[in-house]
């Protein structure tokens, strides 16, 4: 029986007539960079670390939508139920841990929100409050804590939900947030 491969070769080789090899000593694998392309590199390796101190557990600190001082935030993930909302949202559902952001920069707050939520979970806790202040210092001063917090909890690990606090416990400077316990 006669090896199909032959007639591939045959055709090959056929088909090849009549090409000339060309020989090279050594192929030229540098490629060829000028200062400003070494400079471009440098830069880009320089944002990308300062890239990754910009993002904490997935927290970035880059601009977010702001959120009034005085203004309701509530959030809640699919699933949570509506009474359980209600119950948080009253303040029926006792907060075990607390943390006040107050003074932080917003580096240092993502940083410390990121910690807090870490280790309330790890702790088993149900329901945390966050103090993050309103920014009523100064009339011109917004509530920057605030609306990156309001964004962080969104993206946290664990957050099932969150409201405005009770006035009791802080009101609009405030929140209850409810945590996923781990089985």
């Amino acid at each position: 029986m006669k090896d199909p491969r032959e007639n591939e070769d045959i055709d090959f080789m056929s088909a090849m007539e009549g090409v000339t090899r060309h020989k090279h000593d050594k192929a030229d694998t540098q490629i060829k960079r000028s200062k400003s392309d070494l400079h471009n590199k440098q830069y880009r390796r320089q944002a990308a670390i300062q890239q990754e101190d910009k993002v904490i557990d997935g927290l970035s600190d880059e601009a977010v939508e702001l959120v009034e001082s005085s203004e309701e935030l509530l959030f809640a993930n699919p699933g949570v139920q509506l009474r359980v909302l209600k119950r948080l949202k009253q303040g029926h559902i006792p907060w075990e841990q607390g943390l006040d952001l107050h003074g932080y920069t917003v580096d240092q707050a993502r940083d410390q929100l990121s910690k807090f939520i870490f280790e309330a979970r790890r702790n088993k806790a149900r329901c945390v409050i966050v103090v993050h202040g309103k920014a009523h210092s100064s009339e011109s001063q917004q509530a920057m804590i605030k609306s990156y917090v309001n964004e962080w909890l969104k993206r946290l690990n664990g957050v099932l939900a969150f409201c405005s606090a009770q006035a009791k416990d802080g009101g609009a400077g405030a929140l209850y947030v409810l945590l996923k316990r781990d089985k």
